[in-house]
Formats: C-alpha cells, structure tokens, sequence
C-alpha cells in the first residue's frame, strides 16, 4: 500500500478543483454539485464549500444513488440496495457537475449521468473526479480531474474520507 496524496495534498487539489470549476463556469448560481454515493457525495460537499466561499454565493449541493442505474449489477449484485437520491433542487437548466472519487470503467458516471437525467434537464453536466485511473470501457472523459494515475488491473486505488475513513488520503494498494 503506498500514499498518494495525503490530508493536505488531498486539501490542496480539491480547492484547485474548484477553482477549475469556477472559472470554466463563472455565473456561479448556475453550478449545482452532486456527489455520487458515498465518497464522490463527500468530496461533493467539500467542493461546494470551496466555492461557495470563492463565489460569495449558496452552491447547491446533492447526491444521487447509481444503483439501479447500472448496466453491470448482475456482476455486482442480484439485488441492489437502494439507497434515496437527494437532489432537493431543481437540476433543470442548471450546469450540473457531478463529483466523484475514481474514473476508472467509466460505468459509474454513465449511471450517474442517467440518475441526473432522470431528476430534469440541466443545461451543461460536466464531470469532476479526484482521481482518474485509466482503464475506460465507455467513452466517458472528466473535465476536471486532481490526478491522474495510470494503474495495472492488479492495483486499486483507495480514497479515504473523515465520515466513512476516519482519515482524508489517497492510496494505491495490490488487490
């Protein structure tokens, strides 16, 4: 198992993410942040909070549950929990940027993409992820991504947060 970014590196990237988000998206009462379950919904609030504080303004935040909006879940489950999205606004017209941990297949942000869709028609929905390994089977690209990391199919990468971890760091580790 080796770190790749600690507390404070991790920090550091969220809030240049968010500067990235700002600027390609400058009215920000147009941005709406919605996390995908479980870190991505953390590292959402994180964002949200960054510019809020850099756009003087509210930035609504949400999370949807990708569950039954996947297209492998007979290899991951028969029977998916379900857990409730909360999205409390309304995501029509509005530039959605959906935030998540790890970029890998692809497959979790299509879901994701399909679980905004069915919440309205935002004008713009764009894609934050902390980290990008590689490995895509979709068509998916992020436009905004802390770190790229090139992996094998023998490694996984780990993103720790406070609420589910205890801890905020990064790690690569063999499966």
């Amino acid at each position: 198992m080796k770190e790749i970014l600690g507390e404070k590196a991790t920090r550091s990237t969220l809030m240049r993410l968010s500067y990235e988000i700002v600027e390609k998206n400058p009215n920000a009462e147009e941005i709406c942040i919605v996390g995908i379950r479980r870190r991505g919904a953390a590292i959402a609030k994180i964002i949200a909070a960054n510019i809020q504080k850099l756009g003087e303004c509210t930035v609504l935040c949400g999370e949807v549950d990708i569950s039954l909006y996947r297209d492998d879940l007979s290899f991951i489950k028969a029977q998916p929990v379900v857990n409730e999205t909360a999205i409390d606004f309304s995501v029509e017209n509005k530039i959605v940027v959906l935030v998540d941990d790890v970029l890998f297949t692809g497959r979790t942000a299509r879901a994701a993409i399909d679980a905004v869709l069915a919440a309205g028609r935002p004008s713009k929905i764009q894609l934050c992820e902390l980290i990008d390994r590689g490995h895509r089977e979709l068509p998916i690209r992020a436009d905004f991504v802390g770190k790229n990391v090139p992996t094998s199919m023998q490694e996984k990468i780990s993103v720790k947060m406070p609420e589910y971890d205890g801890t905020m760091c990064v790690l690569i580790e063999s499966k």
